[in-house]
């Protein structure tokens, strides 16, 4: 039986670095990648917002309200492949930097995940109809099971809230650990460290 000993050496990379990538985004690449995912995160939000602009602020009609990118590349909007893959790139986000969180949290990162697995498969649905051919329930459009009561872009409004506030919770349990709750040990993001450090 062999057994591997991992020292902070390996962690941080300065040396002798046999760590995963998976291991790398947790620990001492943890806090770019956040940052990156974060303005992913911001960018698609600001899109529904502009969108929500455009319908409620603006008068637009639906259809023509696209958010920003749609507004140059409107095919990419009306793309079921194009909102599928943004699901996904948020559900293995938050997925692949989760070993970054302790505590509280890691807890409130999780409840976004699986806010966002839902979402995901709300998104499945629309992308596997799209693909067939045949919408559910004889719909003229793809169409999710909570859009059977709710309009679609009030629903991925509402679904992008749901996910984004436990992840901002986490995040900010992340940056400021609560007192009795360490940081993680390989992390560098959490301020109190910085100022430790400082």
């Amino acid at each position: 039986m062999t057994t591997t000993t991992t020292t902070a050496c390996d962690l941080t990379g300065t040396s002798g670095s046999t760590s995963s990538w998976s291991e790398k985004l947790n620990t001492r690449w943890h806090e770019r990648a956040l940052q990156l995912f974060a303005v992913i995160v911001l960018a698609h939000w600001a899109e529904h917002l502009v969108q929500a602009i455009q319908i409620y602020a603006l008068g637009w009609p639906v259809p023509e309200s696209r958010g920003v990118v749609g507004l140059w590349f409107p095919w990419m909007v009306k793309s079921e492949l194009l909102h599928y893959g943004y699901a996904i790139v948020m559900l293995v986000g938050i997925w692949v930097l989760r070993s970054g969180f302790t505590g509280r949290s890691y807890v409130w990162w999780m409840i976004s995940f699986w806010i966002q697995f839902w979402h995901h498969i709300e998104h499945a649905l629309l992308q596997g109809q799209a693909l067939v051919g045949e919408n559910l329930f004889g719909r003229p459009v793809p169409v999710s099971l909570v859009q059977l009561w709710i309009p679609r872009v009030e629903l991925h409004l509402f679904y992008n809230t749901i996910v984004f506030i436990p992840m901002v919770i986490g995040m900010l349990y992340h940056l400021f650990p609560p007192a009795g709750e360490a940081a993680h040990s390989g992390c560098s993001c959490a301020v109190v460290r910085h100022r430790r450090a400082a």
